[in-house]
């Protein structure tokens, strides 16, 4: 997929921090992503990509990995005015070709843009019959 011009992606660097906090900021506040600490969000850094044009961040998402059998896509975002370009897709398969490479077994995304992800190639791994259920204690 071609990107603008002038939209790069590259591994996310503990120098990212404060700008990283900056841009998912308006994120948690609007209830689209949770909330992390600072200690949280340097530890996403380690296998975290970010998209930027110019010096500004413009998309983020990262792997947490669980163990070798689990990781998650956390922390998704594309700034609004850079979104619907291709930004999210090539976060998520930075994010798939990353688990791949430390051999994780499953990758999982929780959303609410299942749309995005099915796109890149995930699916309910067993439809119709488990879900995840939370509740806040």
């Amino acid at each position: 997929m071609e990107f603008a011009p002038n939209i790069d992606f590259r591994d996310s660097v503990p120098e990212d921090l404060d700008a990283l906090e900056a841009f998912l900021a308006p994120f948690v506040e609007g209830k689209y992503l949770l909330q992390r600490t600072r200690d949280e969000l340097a530890t996403l850094l380690k296998h975290g990509f970010v998209a930027y044009s110019g010096s500004a961040i413009v998309g983020f998402a990262a792997v947490e990995i669980y163990s070798r059998k689990l990781a998650e896509i956390q922390a998704l975002a594309v700034a609004p005015a850079f979104q619907r370009q291709g930004i999210g897709h090539r976060l998520v398969q930075l994010c798939v070709e990353r688990a791949s490479r430390e051999r994780v077994v499953e990758l999982m995304a929780i959303t609410a843009s299942d749309h995005l992800f099915m796109d890149c190639g995930f699916d309910y791994s067993l439809p119709n019959q488990k879900r995840a259920v939370f509740i806040n204690p």
